[in-house]
């Protein structure tokens, strides 16, 4: 089992372990709620990642070796699926910063527009000045 530099053993039957506990169903679904009749089953958005490396230089000045690895996971709110009197639908979260970041892309698109025609205005009443 290779070590850490700081001589901690490394298993990499645990990271896998660990990912495989990441990717379960409860991660997507979340526990129902029940409030006056109405059930809200909250989902979300999951998505996890790993890799890992391991190389060994032999001869030249400076033999050496290394090893590591890394393991992400990240869950975001996708919405909640409302069960009442039999219905379901679905409510989808809103994601403000998107919202926000659209808005600010239409605004410079505007910004760059009227300056493109502030700019010809001025160009032909130069021109017909001149």
């Amino acid at each position: 089992m290779p070590e850490t530099p700081e001589g901690v053993a490394m298993d990499i039957m645990d990271v896998i372990d660990k990912a495989k506990d990441d990717a379960v169903v409860s991660r997507v679904f979340g526990e129902p709620i029940t409030r006056e009749g109405v059930t809200v089953v909250p989902v979300a958005k999951v998505a996890s990642g790993g890799g890992g490396g391991r190389g060994k230089q032999e001869g030249g000045e400076r033999p050496g070796e290394g090893s590591g690895g890394g393991y992400g996971f990240s869950a975001t709110p996708a919405g909640v699926f409302v069960i009442k009197d039999g219905d379901v639908r679905w409510q989808p979260a809103v994601d403000v910063n998107r919202i926000v970041l659209g808005g600010q892309i239409v605004g410079i698109v505007l910004l760059l527009t009227a300056r493109a025609i502030v700019r010809m205005t001025l160009r032909r009443r130069r021109r017909r000045r001149g």
